[in-house]
């Protein structure tokens, strides 16, 4: 648990590194984004307006806070940048790949001992998500998302459904888990579906809530959920797509440092909202997240088809 903790710090130090390498790089270059046509000076400036800065700061303050009750931050930056038009829209996939780095790794950071959960388990979910995105990225990219989309709705609204009676009492399903770790062939699903849920991270299906809903379907501790699914991502963010961002400079450079300062505190105030919730509680936010998630799908499914 002290490696991993380690690992979360330094990918948020790794993060500014970079960041402040590649500012100092593009700054002493006049040179024209070809999307853009604005020079990184130009872009800063922007950025910098007060409309655009006020807007970015409440952006990643608020998507944060609501990204580590596990809803997710990217679907809710997209759209309120687009709203605002804070962040031009050819950057808004690096600014929330680069800017959610840093909230991200300290959501793995606080969660990693939130609750005692086996190290075994927590490990294998992290390493088979990360193995996932890395060797399924070209395959995965290939799907037709659309029917991925339909799927995800279908599985995701019976999984919510399952454990709103698991909460309920309700049919042959029984109580909520209290399980800290997995073995035998509950540990083999838990490390098969999370390199799925990793590979599938390559065409824009989230691992938050289906991550959720696995670790309380194979009878882990709702709270076990918060280490595994924030540990998958950050490790992601941090060592794979943040960096590779990064080095094409292709991010709107005040917004992912208003998003990662203000995200951060987001972040630190939701985590004593969830350490302060009951188990009960905090599996009804779960559910509330997975039903809200599967009629995403759904809405990407129908609207967006195989865009994505």
């Amino acid at each position: 648990m002290i490696v991993l903790k380690a690992l979360s710090l330094l990918g948020f130090v790794l993060c500014i590194v970079l960041m402040i390498r590649k500012q100092n790089m593009l700054k002493a270059s006049d040179a024209k984004d070809p999307d853009t046509g604005l020079t990184f000076s130009e872009t800063w400036a922007r950025g910098m307006e007060k409309k655009n800065l006020i807007a970015t700061m409440i952006i990643g303050l608020v998507a944060n806070f609501f990204d580590t009750l596990g809803i997710g931050s990217y679907a809710p930056s997209t759209t309120a940048f687009k709203l605002t038009k804070s962040v031009d829209d050819v950057l808004i996939p690096g600014t929330l790949n680069v800017g959610d780095t840093m909230p991200v790794c300290i959501e793995a950071f606080l969660f990693f001992g939130f609750v005692d959960m086996d190290i075994l388990t927590l490990v294998g979910m992290i390493v088979a998500s990360v193995v996932g995105a890395y060797t399924m990225a070209g395959i995965v990219s290939k799907f037709n998302r659309k029917k991925v989309r339909y799927a995800m709705f279908i599985g995701m609204f019976i999984l919510a459904t399952v454990m709103l009676c698991k909460v309920l009492g309700v049919g042959p399903f029984g109580e909520v888990g209290t399980e800290m770790g997995l073995r035998g062939v509950k540990l083999i699903i838990a490390i098969v579906a999370n390199f799925i849920l990793g590979a599938l991270m390559s065409i824009g299906v989230g691992l938050y809530a289906p991550c959720m809903a696995l670790c309380v379907i194979l009878g882990l501790d709702t709270g076990c959920a918060f280490p595994a699914m924030m540990g998958s991502c950050a490790f992601l963010m941090a060592f794979g797509n943040g960096p590779k961002f990064i080095q094409e400079g292709r991010y709107d450079p005040v917004a992912c440092w208003t998003q990662g300062i203000c995200g951060t505190i987001g972040v630190f105030l939701a985590y004593f909202v969830v350490k302060s919730m009951s188990l009960r509680t905090l599996t009804i936010v779960v559910v509330c997240v997975c039903y809200i998630t599967s009629f995403l799908f759904l809405h990407d499914a129908i609207k967006k088809g195989e865009a994505a």
